[in-house]
This record gives structure tokens, C-alpha cells and sequence, in this order.
């Protein structure tokens, strides 16, 4: 049993490290994703450089690598008992350490919005749900996709709360937005200043010949 919990944890970093963002934008447009705009190999950087179609299919993928091995230990463990859950949570911060430091991509990864939202509807589709509502509509209001993603990773322990999740899953919960919130600490500093860019404005989601340096994930 502890050789299968092992290869599932190691198989869920292994996976999440998987630089879709790089691989997407190198097969489309011969494009190195690291070197332009933010730097960043997330969906919202692959969108501004590359197009919103690849974008699109950067967040799905980067969701897929949270949500598959969770999904997977849920399966094979179950998720009706406090250990299980646990287990699946476990799983889950190892997949969104692999996005957010890949070992194929000398550990730099993104910031871990699209893998946590798998990771999350794997766990807790209503909390997922909750989460989702509180991006759009702090996007809808300010305009800023960091600050939004922030704000939704925040809420999660709340809303596993609210949905009865076990104590021990709600704890391991608070792991996953520390994370995605030290990955944001530029953008956090951009608010701060008053310079972090907005979704609707500029051609957020366009290319740019300038190039603009600012990404939430």
C-alpha cells in the first residue's frame, strides 16, 4: 500500500511539472514563453503571446494536472473517510508544487491558478464553484486577474468549511493558497504600486510588441 501511495505522490509532482505553457507555445509559434511578456508558462502569459485559443488550452491542460491524480487517489482509495480525503489532498499540493516548480523546466513553473482549480474540483466542485465566482467577479469589478486569483485562493479552506470537508483536509487547504499568493508576491507589489495591469485594458489578451512584463499566472 505505502509503495502505491509513494508512485501516486511521486507520479502526481512528475505530472504537474509537465510545462504545458512551454511545450504549447514552442509547437505553435516556435516561441520560447520564458523569454517574453512576464516570463511566465502559464495560460495567462500563452494568451497575451500566443493567442487566446492556446491560452484556453493551457488552463485546461495545467487543470488536468491537478485534477488527474487527485481523481486518481479518490479512486483507488476512496474519498468517505478522513484519510482518504487527506490522502487526496496530499496528492493534490504535490501536483501544483510540479506546476509551480517543475523539474523539467529547472523549477521554474507558473503560479498555479489553473492546477489548483483542478486540484479543487477534483476535491470540492462546489467549493470550486465558490472559488470561481469570487475570480469573476473581482475580475468584472477591478479588472485585475491577480488580484482576483488571489482572493479566489484564499476563500478555499472557507468554502471546504462551508461544504463539511474534513478538519484535516480544511488545514491542508490553507497550504495550497500560501503557495499561490508567495507565487503572486510581484503582483501583490504591482497592486500596491498602482501599475499592475488590467484584464480590459491595452489588448491584455493580445500579443504585444512591447512586451509588457506583468502576469497573473
Amino acid at each position: 500500500m505505502w509503495t502505491v501511495i509513494i508512485i501516486l505522490l511521486i507520479g502526481a509532482y512528475l505530472l504537474g511539472s509537465i510545462p504545458f505553457g512551454v511545450i504549447i507555445s514552442r509547437a505553435v509559434i516556435r516561441l520560447d514563453i520564458t523569454k517574453v511578456g512576464s516570463g511566465n508558462i502559464g495560460a495567462t502569459n500563452v494568451a497575451r503571446e500566443v493567442g487566446l485559443k492556446w491560452g484556453v488550452i493551457t488552463l485546461v491542460a495545467d487543470a488536468l494536472k491537478g485534477y488527474i491524480p487527485v481523481a486518481l487517489a479518490q479512486y483507488m482509495f476512496g474519498s468517505s473517510t478522513e484519510t482518504a480525503e487527506a490522502l487526496a489532498g496530499i496528492v493534490g499540493i504535490l501536483a501544483l508544487l510540479g506546476h509551480q516548480y517543475p523539474i523539467y523546466n529547472r523549477f521554474k513553473g507558473g503560479k498555479g491558478i489553473a492546477t489548483g482549480l483542478g486540484i479543487l474540483l477534483a476535491l470540492s466542485p462546489i467549493s470550486c464553484l465558490f472559488s470561481g465566482i469570487i475570480f469573476v467577479v473581482v475580475v468584472i469589478l477591478w479588472g485585475y486577474v491577480s488580484l482576483g486569483s488571489i482572493l479566489a485562493a484564499l476563500t478555499v479552506p472557507l468554502w471546504l468549511y462551508i461544504a463539511g470537508h474534513s478538519t484535516f483536509l480544511i488545514l491542508l487547504s490553507l497550504i495550497m493558497p500560501l503557495l499561490i499568493t508567495f507565487r503572486h508576491r510581484g503582483n501583490i507589489q504591482r497592486l500596491l504600486r498602482g501599475n499592475e495591469r488590467k484584464w480590459h485594458k491595452g489588448g491584455y489578451l493580445n500579443r504585444s510588441t512591447k512586451r509588457p512584463r506583468s502576469s497573473s499566472e
